[in-house]
């Protein structure tokens, strides 16, 4: 069997074109190693030959069967020592490492292409390659549950995030008691190309990076192995060093914007509860995907003085966006550096807007930056992470009543208008829906108890419920909790007091 599985996964190779037909008896020989046999047999490579032969999408269905086939064969062996999801995690990519190019090889390709054809060509194919190599998990992301909820704000995108695998005890326990190490320094270093990985630390024999700079510095250029939207892809500093939303940070995303016109690329805040999930590496995250903020028009349009060829405005949006644009790069860093420079001091009691309390700042941006045609556009959404006693999450954070839906920081994807929704999810709904086509009481259990007050709210929307229409009820609304959750990390609401204090923010970055 392994044998047999060793010639499909070549084959797997040659069709998706990780390998070349060079490369063919060199990646049997290694893969024989890795799996301590010592030979092909005549009469398996005669079976195989008269086999249909393989296509990209025959090639795709088939990768995760021949994995698993693989991985029991080597549970079996004593090859991989945990029949369980974080050692086979770590074994798979051992073995899809076995067919990847070195780094020099895919580098040179990628510049080939940008060069010679187009920025576009250039990321389709490592985009192609990052899933091919199994580095971006194509069966696994095609299990999360996405839907789009149309709102006053547009079509807000939902997903309940499926593809990120949990723990098993065993790992958990082994993890805790491995030695500690800092290498790589986190999971975006540029130390895990190639990096066998470890039970506290994922494997990445099939990841590879591009080189790239930006605004005269070292970075590099990768595909999140998540993928939330197409094409998810993470731009991150060569060096281990912190966010940091500056001047520099809106030069560093036009660059980006200007050598791949095809991408939206933006940056996590650099603050707790407003920021990312990792703030201990300056990153930007981007990719080939419109989300519903930039679809999003101008409310009302803004002047800054000495900035009169900029065009400028509020977004209509639940957060609170300036968006400036135009086709001089300089003239938009200035300006989105003179607003950031406003809005890190800025102070409006009335509005609840404080830069500081005990010496902490609390204002920041969220910066993203595109195309239009010739013109650059950056939209700016103005964050603050004060808490009070009664929000101690944050009080432009996701209230305590939307918590049974979304509890977790909105970082930059949110703030486009995609909810990055936990695991959790997909069974207390199905739960949820059970209770309600049965009449069950919606506080019989834990689960059902913590979403009764929202599911007795939206129940009396609808004349009729039935087996076929409660999953496209549960999903409406849970978009609607999304636009609320947005609409509570909006820091100047979109009310006429709201505005108006807006409005005061503007006049103060012109005086």
């Amino acid at each position: 069997m392994i044998q047999e599985r060793i010639l499909e996964l070549t084959e797997y190779g040659l069709v998706t074109g990780l390998i070349e037909p060079d490369d063919q008896v060199y990646t049997m020989n290694r893969l024989l190693e890795l799996f301590e046999v010592d030979d092909i047999e005549d009469e398996v490579f005669a079976a195989y030959e008269k086999r249909p032969p393989m296509t990209q999408e025959s090639a795709e269905a088939a990768l995760e069967g021949i994995l698993e086939e693989m991985m029991e064969y080597a549970y079996e062996k004593g090859i991989m020592k945990e029949n369980s999801i974080v050692y086979k995690d770590l074994f798979d990519t051992k073995i899809m490492g076995c067919l990847v190019a070195r780094p020099s090889e895919i580098r040179a390709k990628f510049q080939e292409l940008y060069e010679g054809t187009s920025a576009q060509a250039a990321t389709d194919y490592f985009y192609k390659l990052s899933c091919d190599s199994n580095y971006i998990r194509r069966q696994r992301i095609k299990k999360d549950q996405k839907w789009t909820t149309d709102t006053e704000f547009g079509k807000l995108d939902i997903t309940i995030n499926l593809s990120k695998p949990e723990k098993d005890p065993k790992a958990i326990a082994a993890a805790k008691n491995a030695k500690q190490s800092a290498y790589p320094k986190c999971q975006l270093c540029k130390e895990n190309e190639g990096y066998a990985g470890r039970v506290n630390h994922p494997a990445r024999q099939n990841h590879r990076i591009i080189p790239v700079t930006i605004n005269n510095s070292d970075w590099f250029f990768q595909y999140s192995p998540y993928v939330y939207y197409n094409e998810h892809c993470i731009v991150f500093n060569s060096l281990h060093t912190p966010m940091k939303i500056e001047r520099a940070t809106f030069g560093k995303l036009l660059d980006f914007v200007t050598q791949f016109p095809h991408y939206f690329v933006g940056s996590n805040a650099d603050l707790p509860i407003v920021g990312g999930s990792i703030l201990s590496h300056d990153h930007f995250q981007g990719g080939h995907y419109t989300f519903a903020m930039a679809r999003a028009e101008i409310e009302k349009p803004l002047t800054f003085q000495g900035f009169e060829d900029v065009k400028a405005g509020i977004v209509k949006w639940p957060m609170s966006v300036i968006r400036i644009s135009g086709p001089d790069k300089e003239c938009l860093i200035e300006l989105a550096d003179k607003i950031l420079t406003t809005w890190r001091g800025y102070t409006d009691e009335a509005a609840f807007v404080f830069a500081e309390t005990d010496n902490e700042p609390h204002n920041t941006i969220t910066p993203i930056a595109r195309r239009r045609g010739e013109d650059y556009e950056l939209d700016l959404v103005l964050r603050n992470n004060i808490t009070t006693e009664e929000h101690p999450l944050g009080v432009y954070h996701p209230h305590a009543a939307l918590h049974h839906i979304k509890k977790e920081n909105i970082g930059l994807i949110e703030v486009m208008g995609l909810a990055v929704l936990p695991a959790r999810l997909k069974d207390e709904m199905a739960e949820l829906e059970e209770a309600i086509l049965s009449g069950k009481d919606l506080r019989s259990t834990d689960t059902l108890a913590s979403h009764a007050d929202w599911a007795e709210g939206f129940l009396q929307k609808y004349d009729s419920i039935t087996p076929e229409n409660i999953t496209d009820i549960i999903h409406e609304e849970i978009g609607l909790v999304f636009n609320e959750v947005l609409k509570d990390a909006g820091v100047f609401k979109c009310t006429e007091e709201g505005r108006a204090a807006f409005m005061r923010f503007a006049d103060a970055v012109n005086q």
